[in-house]
């Protein structure tokens, strides 16, 4: 990265950074996507609902590596707007370690939880079924998935993105090619899908494990000294990163329990591909997100800190157009949608109904999400936790529990809108807050 080439081209460097990390993103939610397409298809709307239950397993293994990854990216990108590489690649060897460890040690953990998790929502046999052959064969796959997307983000760090946006790409071809055969061919049901995915990942480390051996000019492995400091604001640089998905599996576990006990399994598949949609766009926004964060902690780093806010404004300016965007397209095309996945007239319905009433929240969401993935990304942890944490757990509870006995099906839709739209003015605060005093710590220093 260069610091005259950010400061001259300023929308152009986030799109550098932004647009492959972008591709890569909805590549890696595409495959959700198309697992779910199998599933759907091929296995029925109850295959659909006991993946969906089991969303939170997911968000929590995203949740613990997102605040060791993103927390050591931050730290390595502004050490390295400073010139320390020798603390860049011991951060980064520690961060990798982290990850692979932490991971493994709660899929152990995760095992012994699935059977008690069933028991608490209460699911019927075949969903149990559909869960426990899916989920089983995940708890391989869910580490090494962690473990690749942190990988990634150093390698964008390092200024590579293009290299990891190929190997999504070949990760995605390999992933729905054996869901075709595993499912279509083998009938081995929600088990094929699973395990298409875990090969799939397989091959995409040892893609982005030779990057590090072969490629690498910064990021390399390397022994390093394990540093207690360093892992202590790791986390909590982080940390916020932490809340916001625990608070989306906390809150994907409320919407499945309330979904459950007032709609019922038509209800969760309805949500489910409704969630295939906005999954995707969160991917979209995580991609920006990824590409601005290195950027904003190179540029912080090397105290140009107004430059770090520009590039801040210009990100939120391109994700407010991806929701408008996005938005439009929902209210093309939301009256097929739904029957892509199954043959239910009852679920395709809800999708239609609630597709438009959902996709509202993709107008603000964008900027809840790049505001909170600055914050991070210049070491203010507190500000990022407060708005993942409004956003994803308290404002989002409050909603899912009090709209649905009131409005049924409607109630779950209006959730995320209502929810974005309150988070928005708390992100918008913040902003206020840190120009104002990035403003006099300018003048101060000039």
């Amino acid at each position: 990265m260069n610091l005259n080439t950010i400061r001259k081209h300023q929308r152009k460097s986030i799109l550098e950074f932004a647009l492959p990390a972008i591709i890569a993103m909805i590549l890696t939610s595409l495959i959700t996507v198309v697992d779910g397409f199998f599933i759907g298809n091929y296995v029925g709307k109850e295959g659909l609902a006991a993946v969906n239950l089991g969303l939170p397993i997911i968000y929590l293994f995203l949740a613990v590596g997102l605040m060791v990854s993103v927390g050591g990216i931050a730290i390595a990108g502004m050490a390295l707007g400073a010139g320390e590489i020798k603390k860049c690649k011991d951060v980064f060897n520690q961060t990798i370690c982290t990850v692979t460890v932490i991971t493994i040690l709660l899929s152990v953990i995760m095992y012994f939880c699935i059977q008690p998790l069933l028991g608490l929502l209460n699911a019927d046999a075949q969903v149990s079924s559909y869960f426990k052959d899916y989920y089983y064969v995940l708890l391989l796959q869910l580490p090494l998935m962690v473990i690749n997307s942190s990988c990634s983000m150093f390698i964008r760090g390092e200024g590579n993105p293009q290299y990891y946006m190929k190997v999504s790409i070949l990760t995605l071809i390999m992933n729905g090619l054996l869901d075709y055969f595993f499912v279509r061919f083998l009938g081995w049901g929600v088990r094929g899908v699973a395990a298409a995915s875990l090969i799939a990942t397989v091959v995409g480390l040892m893609w982005v494990l030779f990057y590090f051996r072969k490629k690498a000019t910064v990021y390399t492995f390397q022994r390093f000294r394990f540093s207690r400091e360093i892992l202590v604001k790791t986390l909590l640089n982080g940390s916020s990163e932490f809340v916001g998905e625990m608070s989306l599996s906390i809150s994907m576990f409320a919407y499945n329990y309330v979904i459950l006990k007032y709609i019922g399994v038509d209800g969760v598949s309805a949500f489910t591909i409704v969630g295939y949609l906005s999954y995707i766009f969160s991917m979209v926004l995580i991609g920006f997100g990824q590409g601005a964060s290195p950027l904003i902690s190179f540029t912080y780093g090397a105290r140009e800190r107004a430059l770090a806010i520009k590039l801040r404004k210009l990100t939120n300016q391109m994700v407010l157009g991806a929701g408008i965007l996005t938005f439009l397209l929902v209210l093309i095309g939301r009256q097929w949608y739904g029957g892509l996945f199954v043959k239910s007239e009852a679920v395709e319905q809800m999708v239609q109904s609630g597709m438009l009433l959902f996709a509202i929240s993709f107008l603000f969401s964008g900027i809840n999400t790049i505001t909170s993935f600055y914050f991070t990304s210049i070491g203010k942890a507190m500000e990022s936790a407060i708005i993942s944490s409004a956003r994803g757990f308290v404002l989002l509870l409050i909603c899912i529990f009090l709209l649905p006995p009131l409005l049924g099906m409607t109630g779950i839709w209006l959730a995320a809108p209502i929810t974005e739209g309150a988070t928005l003015l708390i992100s918008l605060f913040f902003i206020s807050v840190d120009e104002r005093v990035t403003k006099k710590l300018t003048i101060g220093e000039n």
